[in-house]
């Protein structure tokens, strides 16, 4: 048998197939090959047609199971892993009605400041763990003050991994999670925030069914398994937002194991049991997924919004496309720690939570024109990215959250040597590179969905560490000093 995990992503669908017993990857692929068109059409718009991650979810099914070389019959469940935060809305008919408002658009920030202001602070934050800032809440408000037309025809809103999984099965659920990134749950009581859709005046006919995180939420459907190359009547038995799923990837599940990832936007995501949270919103607690314990579990997420786009953006305007990213990072190697005094704020993808919703855009600081060159501004970005993030972390650890040992995919930014042994640095933590990724991890948290897998050994058979890297003494001090000087120019550009 095979379990099957789709990781949607912002960039493309990826699809992976895990043996269920050994725990090997049989194939993976992902579509488009070019990244899927992020839509602007306003500064701080940020949006995406769901019908593309139908489209390509349906291209990387079939690419997998023909690398795979296995039947579809072999296939005996499917997770799914999703970019948190967006908003899929839906007439009676499964139409989706307008594009979806993804993760890094910030137009809802006042929506969500609104209402934190009307409930109030005292009232808001112990039950929602966080501000209804730029959530999928905030979003859907913005939809029904801006849009009315387009909310009079809601009849369910979603997030982005609920409307995949509809697609596939017919059935409009979600998670406790689920809701809970969206600013919907409720954690004094254990169940929507009803409050938050009085005040913004939603229907509760509008929730989808909120089922757990593991468990069947639905079978494919004969259409959806002709369109995905699979056979009808499998369950997807998970679902969960991209972070929650690379701390499940990781095997990150209990209190003090530390998270972090570094694609199109930059993530530290640590475990704890402990309902607490930031008083700004600067990092956000929700609720973890973890299949073993009978305990409640709460993930503390930092996210930094411009990381590998910042990257990207280097390679595809700064380099013109003709340097390749292993080149990139060989060149950051070629410039000093502190990159000779030139700095990068990273902040270019939107508004940010770690800043309380301020978009200060993204700049390089202390340029010389006669002592810096394109190594600097390549060293000077990857370590704006991991700067970011530290400032981020030491947040984190004010609500409790141990950042002694982090666990990442050797994958994206953590495939930069100068990227990786930063992180260690500034940080202290040794950092351990595992052989994983979304779409893994979706799978496997599939078996435990379906009730295949009955411990973690069982489930992680098959991840392996593939480098550890510990802090180099030699350049704690001088990384410090970077660092804080780096710090300093933040505060001045806010």
């Amino acid at each position: 048998m095979y379990f099957l995990g789709f990781d949607l992503g912002s960039s493309s669908v990826k699809a992976c197939l895990i043996h269920a017993d050994s725990g090997e990857v049989a194939a993976s692929a992902f579509y488009p090959e070019r990244e899927m068109t992020i839509a602007a059409p306003k500064p701080g718009y940020a949006e995406q047609q769901p019908e593309l991650w139908w489209q390509n979810a349906c291209l990387a099914s079939k690419a997998v199971i023909q690398k795979a070389g296995i039947s579809p019959d072999e296939v005996g469940a499917i997770g799914i892993s999703y970019q948190m935060h967006g908003l899929v809305v839906v007439d009676k008919d499964m139409n989706v009605l307008r594009p979806s408002i993804i993760w890094c658009d910030s137009r809802a920030v006042e929506v969500g400041n609104k209402a934190m202001e009307a409930l109030g602070e005292e009232y808001v934050l112990p039950h929602l763990l966080n501000s209804p800032g730029n959530f999928t809440a905030s979003k859907l408000g913005w939809v029904k003050e801006n849009e009315p037309d387009v909310y009079a025809k809601v009849h369910k809103f979603m997030l982005p991994g609920d409307y995949l999984a509809a697609r596939m099965t017919g059935e409009v659920v979600t998670t406790p999670s689920g809701l809970s990134e969206g600013i919907f749950w409720d954690f004094v009581n254990g169940r929507p925030a009803d409050f938050l859709f009085d005040y913004f005046g939603f229907s509760p006919d509008i929730l989808p069914d909120v089922l757990p995180t593991f468990s069947e939420q639905g079978q494919v459907t004969a259409s959806a398994a002709e369109a995905l190359g699979l056979r009808a009547g499998i369950p997807v038995t998970y679902r969960a937002g991209d972070q929650p799923n690379n701390a499940f990837s990781l095997n990150v599940l209990e209190p003090g194991e530390v998270a972090a990832t570094a694609g199109t936007s930059g993530v530290v995501y640590g475990v704890s049991d402990q309902v607490k949270f930031d008083a700004k919103s600067r990092v956000n607690t929700f609720l973890h997924v973890n299949p073993i314990s009978q305990a409640s579990r709460y993930g503390v997420l930092l996210c930094v919004n411009g990381t590998g786009s910042l990257n990207g953006w280097l390679r595809n305007s700064l380099f013109q496309g003709n340097v390749s990213y292993p080149e990139m990072n060989q060149l950051a190697s070629q410039a000093p720690v502190g990159a000779d005094g030139l700095f990068c704020l990273p902040f270019g993808n939107g508004a940010e939570r770690m800043l309380e919703n301020q978009d200060p855009g993204s700049t390089f600081k202390g340029l010389q024109f006669s002592r810096h060159g394109l190594n600097h501004y390549t060293r000077a970005a990857q370590e704006g990215i991991v700067f970011a993030l530290y400032y981020g972390m030491e947040i984190m650890e004010t609500v409790g959250v141990s950042l002694k040992n982090i666990r990442a995919g050797e994958a994206n930014m953590f495939l930069s040597p100068v990227f990786r042994e930063t992180f260690a640095n500034i940080s202290g933590a040794t950092v351990e590179l595992y052989n994983t990724d979304g779409a893994q991890g979706a799978a496997r948290a599939a078996g435990f969905g379906l009730g295949y897998y009955k411990n973690r050994s069982e489930a992680f058979t098959g991840l392996t560490a593939l480098r550890t890297i510990e802090p180099d003494t030699a350049l704690l001090e001088t990384t410090k000093e970077a660092y804080g000087k780096w710090k300093n120019a933040l505060k001045n550009s806010l």
